[in-house]
């Protein structure tokens, strides 16, 4: 029989004393698919909290994401370590008490489907937070709940294209081009986290629970404040500039002899550094380089002399000589030549990880470092439905069920 109270009191006053697991306690349903959900819900159980993720029969799209291992997707692993897994289809009366109980005894609620889905499903704000008012409920979409998009779905590359993101990004006077990573994606995942971390403080200080808008397009907007506020200040559209910088120079990729590398002079001090470095010092008597701003609106120019020098030898020799003289500097790595940087072992950032099918492989942990010590990574991700008995037999499904899944395990 379904229940509407909690079986649990709220989070409030229950904060963990574990500074690399300030989370713990905390219990989140996850009703995501694919990247920005899971992502926000993997950063939370990576802070300590209890994540069921709720699937339905087929599994998250995202577990069919090659490259798989034997029948798991590595793609999927990425982003669902330190999970539980649920088999519920909501649109099953049974399936849906089960999965209201299992809200009603959580903290937080993460979901990213399209705008009144979760309310058609019996699970949406209004009606879960009044049984639960210190309930966090956080939505995901890609326009936001309310507005003439509202109803649109949307996906990483849609959202890159309607923000903004593939105008400024590539050569100029080239096709439009997406960034490479999916920065609509987990931009909203991490504001998305933000926002419920914050609640939570809230709701244990005595503050009622919140439902949380999360839209993609308006996440990806605000991480490009440096382009609005361009238009903004100026009235022009900003371009595609390639690795350039519209406010600094030199700051981007420049060829070598044999292949490219990066130099950011950001300021006056490091610009006298690169013309000392390169042995051109009629570059800083050109009045078209005085300043910072002279030498990002004389860009072109500048890149072809610079790119003169920096020809005659190769990239290595020229980030050796860059380092020595303390300018930002950088090869352009492959991710197999970033993930070999040895600041990524000191920092403990790759760390092996066992499979539900056994297999062992790799997997990048959480970047962030508490009082110098890393997190390790708590659980593998979770097969397909692995915890669905754990969780029903929680929620009191009755006992035959509880059998024939622990028969299927």
């Amino acid at each position: 029989m379904d229940t509407l109270e909690p079986a649990r009191p709220p989070i409030a006053g229950a904060a963990s004393t574990d500074p690399q697991q300030p989370l713990r306690g905390v219990r989140v349903a996850e009703f995501c698919s694919t990247a920005a959900g899971p992502f926000c819900a993997m950063l939370l159980a990576d802070m300590g909290a209890e994540v069921i993720k709720i699937e339905p029969p087929d599994g998250d799209g995202l577990r069919q994401w090659p490259p798989i291992s034997d029948g798991y997707s590595e793609n999927f692993a990425s982003l669902n370590r330190n999970k539980k897994s649920v088999v519920l289809d909501l649109k099953d009366p049974e399936c849906a008490a089960i999965a209201r109980r299992i809200v009603l005894d959580c903290d937080v609620v993460v979901e990213n489907n399209r705008p009144g889905v979760m309310d058609r499903l019996g699970l949406g704000h209004a009606a879960l937070a009044v049984h639960k008012p210190s309930l966090v409920f956080c939505s995901i979409s890609a326009y936001g709940q309310s507005g003439p998009r509202a109803s649109e779905g949307g996906f990483d590359l849609t959202i890159q294209a309607a923000s903004g993101v593939m105008s400024v990004t590539g050569e100029d006077g080239g096709a439009p081009v997406k960034c490479g990573v999916p920065i609509a994606d987990f931009a909203s995942g991490l504001y998305a986290a933000y926002a419920i971390a914050s609640a939570l403080l809230a709701v244990r200080a005595g503050a009622p629970g919140a439902h949380i808008d999360v839209p993609m397009f308006g996440c990806t907007l605000a991480i490009a404040a440096l382009q609005t506020s361009e238009l903004f200040g100026s009235g022009r559209n900003p371009r595609r500039l390639g690795s350039a910088h519209p406010r600094n120079a030199p700051y981007q990729a420049f060829q070598a002899a044999d292949g490219y590398f990066a130099i950011a002079a950001g300021n006056q001090q490091l610009w006298m550094k690169v013309v000392k470095v390169v042995a051109l010092p009629e570059l800083a008597a050109d009045p078209r380089f005085a300043t910072t701003s002279e030498r990002a609106a004389n860009q072109v120019a500048l890149k072809d002399l610079l790119e003169t020098r920096f020809r005659t030898a190769s990239a290595a020799h020229w980030l050796a000589v860059f380092a020595a003289a303390g300018v930002p500097h950088a090869p352009i790595n492959d991710y197999e030549s970033a993930l070999a940087d040895p600041q990524v072992a000191h920092m403990g950032w790759v760390q092996p990880l066992q499979l539900p099918n056994g297999v062992t492989t790799r997997s990048f942990g959480t970047p962030l470092r508490v009082n110098g010590a890393a997190a390790p990574i708590g659980s593998a991700p979770p097969a397909l439905g692995q915890h669905t008995a754990e969780i029903r037999a929680r929620y009191g499904a009755p006992q035959h069920e509880q059998k024939q899944e622990t028969s299927r395990e």
